[in-house]
């Protein structure tokens, strides 16, 4: 394993907290990893990582060797995409189902074309996932970001609407104010994220 290799699998063991998650991720074995970050701890003197039966937390040093590890990357990175101007990788996004319907799967095409380089990883779900942990790259959602430290875009803007089958109306009714409401019934979506009912 060489240097790059190497400080590119010590980010991903300090971002996943675990050897095992980590190189499973880059293509290693759990021994490899564990020889690698051992030559490296070796080389510059210091531990960098502590370990415990649970997780993997970087030591002082290692928080600060992480911190310039990650800028490196970065600025490799960039000199790579200035220099071949192609962008290459892969992307593990998860995405709420409708979303994927409606948004990411009819603009694959286009993305794909203009990146073929690029493997798009997909997982479809409405939980809270942990990006960190989980190794996921981004998360697609509907709705307000709650209080967090991650950084989000707006994508689009959706609208919802209330609707009813003809033979509901012909049933129940049509309702033309608010008010007219009353009485009527409604199926709710239940968030799996929130548990809260959509109304």
């Amino acid at each position: 394993m060489d240097k790059l290799d190497t400080l590119t699998l010590f980010v991903r063991i300090v971002e996943r907290g675990s050897f095992s998650a980590a190189a499973a991720d880059l293509g290693f074995s759990r021994p490899v990893a564990t020889a690698a970050i051992k030559a490296l701890e070796a080389s510059l003197g210091a531990r960098l990582l502590q370990r415990t039966t649970r997780h993997v937390r970087p030591t002082a040093e290692g928080s600060l060797y992480y911190q310039r590890c990650v800028a490196i990357l970065a600025a490799l990175e960039e000199a790579n995409r200035s220099a071949g101007g192609s962008i290459a990788g892969i992307i593990r996004v998860d995405v709420a189902g409708n979303l994927a319907r409606t948004l990411l799967l009819p603009a694959l095409p286009q993305f794909l074309a203009r990146y073929p380089a690029m493997t798009l990883q997909i997982g479809e779900s409405e939980r809270d996932v942990d990006l960190v942990r989980e190794g996921v790259d981004c998360v697609i959602r509907g709705g307000h970001l709650p209080d967090s430290e991650m950084i989000c875009r707006p994508l689009a803007r959706l609208q919802e609407i209330t609707c009813a089958s003809p033979a509901y109306l012909a049933r129940y009714g049509t309702p033309h104010t608010i008010e007219g409401l009353t009485g009527h019934v409604m199926i709710g979506f239940v968030s799996s994220r929130t548990q809260r009912t959509l109304r």
